[in-house]
């Protein structure tokens, strides 16, 4: 995998290139991270859905889409995420490499050129958003937020999320509520906006098969030297390292298998040099195919449909999903419980340490068999020092020893624990 590049286009802002020549494609983005807030995450929320959509130059869905077909059918999207404490607000497109070009027209610079139009002169209206525009993206957010309510498993790790970081902004939903959402104005969104190019931390990334990514830093610099840059916000993220005394949480619905999430605070977190040995701990414990809880919990003892644990590095924190029998539920928390003690104890073989090892560096190896992976890979690191290819990581934890292991697992402690019972509706 080729390397990293980075510069700084102004306060707050950088440009990333990852230059692959495997690849017929290209990718750039634009990653904006900004803290998680409750009076402000459906605005911001509604934000890259709404600049995907037009600008001023392709002011509808029909032309811009038209014009996408004419770059050899290049896409542009937006997203939503959280890293850490912050809400990561993304647009990015997909495109042909130049050389592949009938006419060797030089797309990359067209679609980027495109994406600065997206961010910096959007379709405005009497000086804000469309109250049409905003009005549709707003029914769409809302549509988002009820899908997540109506996939059980995705609404018990967010409520389990939710109650474990009630006193912490990792507990705010990245959409924000059906109510905040449905109360935004056009005016919301558009002071969303300002905000974002002003203060946010900003990240642009282009990757694949360029050949000179100069035009691009060009570009977003020129565009960057018309914004008037505040101080850039803070974008840390509170990392709690223990629980005293955890606590249990409840709520019934009519389903026909109930949701069991359990949250551990891991003490260890973000530039932590533990980090590595805590993921190969949680991957022992319930990551991989090959782990404690797949091969116990639900192999031998039957006791959940699925069941797996899953480190957020940025937080600090573990949680393990499962879906069981309303009448496991009891039995199988212990179990995960015993199942992690085992871990502590390290009750597992320098075999059963290399086979997870080979598991996580094969997941690694193939970060690079697609760009929207590179970017991700990347993305997730940006508040590190230093950043490190995958084969640094490779490298990392295999270096990682059974010691160092069992020593990060001592230091995972029960949180919360939130119990999605499903009761069958009656005949």
């Amino acid at each position: 995998m080729n390397k990293f590049t980075s510069y700084s286009v102004a306060e707050g802002v950088n440009f990333n290139f990852v230059k692959d020549d495997r690849f017929k494609t290209g990718r750039a983005s634009v990653a904006m991270f900004l803290p998680l807030d409750r009076s402000n995450v459906a605005s911001n929320a509604v934000l890259p859905f709404l600049v995907s959509k037009s600008c001023s130059k392709y002011q509808d869905f029909t032309a811009l889409h038209r014009y996408l077909d004419e770059l050899y059918g290049s896409s542009v999207a937006g997203d939503v995420d959280k890293l850490g404490e912050t809400q990561l607000l993304t647009l990015s497109a997909s495109f042909l490499a130049d050389e592949y070009a009938l006419e060797k027209e030089t797309i990359s610079e067209k679609v980027t050129k495109l994406l600065c139009d997206m961010l910096f002169s959007p379709l405005l209206i009497n000086n804000t958003f469309s109250g049409d525009l905003v009005e549709q993206e707003k029914r769409q957010l809302i549509e988002l937020i009820e899908s997540e309510f109506n996939e059980k498993r995705i609404y018990a790790k967010n409520k389990c999320e939710e109650l474990m970081c009630k006193n912490e902004r990792f507990g705010i939903n990245k959409f924000g509520t059906k109510e905040s959402v449905s109360a935004l104005s056009p005016a919301d969104v558009y002071s969303a906006w300002q905000n974002a190019l002003s203060t946010a931390r900003i990240e642009f990334t282009v990757l694949g098969n360029i050949k000179d990514h100069n035009f691009a830093l060009d570009m977003f610099k020129k565009e960057f030297s018309k914004i008037k840059r505040e101080k850039t916000v803070d974008c840390a993220t509170q990392i709690v390292r223990s629980c005293k005394e955890p606590h249990t949480y409840s709520e019934n619905m009519n389903l026909t298998q109930s949701k069991l999430v359990m949250g551990f605070r891991t003490a260890i977190a973000e530039q932590d040099k533990e980090t590595m040995a805590m993921r190969l701990a949680i991957a022992i414990f319930g990551a991989t195919p090959h782990c404690k809880l797949f091969l116990n919990v639900r192999e031998k003892y039957s006791l959940c449909y699925y069941c797996s644990a899953k480190y957020n590095r940025h937080k600090g924190i573990m949680l393990v999903q499962s879906g069981v029998e309303t009448k496991n539920i009891e039995r199988a928390k212990e179990e995960i419980l015993n199942q992690l003690n085992e871990v502590k104890k390290g009750n597992f073989t320098e075999e059963e340490m290399n086979t997870i090892k080979r598991s996580l560096s094969n997941v690694y190896r193939t970060i690079g068999d697609y760009l929207s992976s590179v970017e991700s890979f990347y993305i997730s690191q940006i508040f590190d020092d230093r950043k490190s290819s995958p084969l640094e990581y490779i490298e990392k934890l295999n270096r990682i020893t059974k010691e160092e292991i069992v020593e990060a697992a001592q230091n995972i402690t029960l949180d919360t624990v939130y119990i999605l019972n499903g009761i069958e509706k009656e005949a």
